[in-house]
């Protein structure tokens, strides 16, 4: 019950506030550049399935962890040189950019399908372990106005490596902690399992 308040509180006040990106794709496609390298030309960051994939995530989202590493209230030793230079300008205009690519989904793990929906569609209840699907949507495609980013799709290495930062702590920029509060009560197959039923969501 108090996630769900929880929940309801941080929408109300997202839709109240909410101010959208308005950047220039165009210029966010030439700004890319050095980007590519990490998350792939159109954001679907095919090198190395432990960097996030950026194409089709919700514009504000990209904004915001832009903003985050730059101020250091997130923390990655390859991310923070990177923000470090960004204007809003080019945080928006990057933005613009990514989030207009098409994101391409993998293949999730057959033997943990069915243990990830489970967890994803309505948590564990034994554990207090809520439901993804509660602030990330039935297929995973986020929630822009409470700022909850789209899963749909993104690299289960990526996922995983997520969830256990902010299940220790070493990621603390979620909204009221919510995320941390999620990780704090999954177990390393729970994650494993989630992560890979995110990967081939759609």
């Amino acid at each position: 019950m108090k996630t769900a308040l929880l929940i309801a509180s941080m929408a109300m006040l997202a839709m109240a506030g909410a101010t959208q990106a308005a950047g220039n794709a165009e210029a966010g496609k030439t700004k890319s550049a050095v980007c590519a390298a990490c998350h792939g030309a159109d954001g679907n960051s095919g090198a190395n399935p432990v960097w996030p994939k950026l194409a089709g995530q919700h514009p504000n989202y990209i904004i915001q962890q832009l903003k985050d590493f730059k101020a250091g209230k997130r923390t990655n030793a390859m991310m923070a040189p990177m923000a470090a230079p960004l204007s809003e300008e080019d945080m928006a205009d990057l933005a613009a950019y990514f989030s207009s690519q098409k994101r391409t989904i993998g293949e999730a793990a057959a033997d943990q399908v069915a243990e990830g929906e489970k967890l994803y569609r309505a948590g564990n209840p034994v554990s207090g372990v809520s439901a993804c699907s509660a602030c990330h949507g039935p297929t995973g495609s986020g929630n822009p106005l409470s700022n909850f980013p789209s899963l749909s799709g993104q690299g289960a290495a990526y996922v995983v490596q997520a969830l256990k930062d902010f299940r220790s702590g070493t990621r603390n920029n979620d909204p009221a902690g919510m995320m941390q509060d999620v990780a704090s009560r999954l177990t390393d197959a729970e994650i494993d399992a989630v992560a890979q039923y995110v990967q081939g969501l759609h």
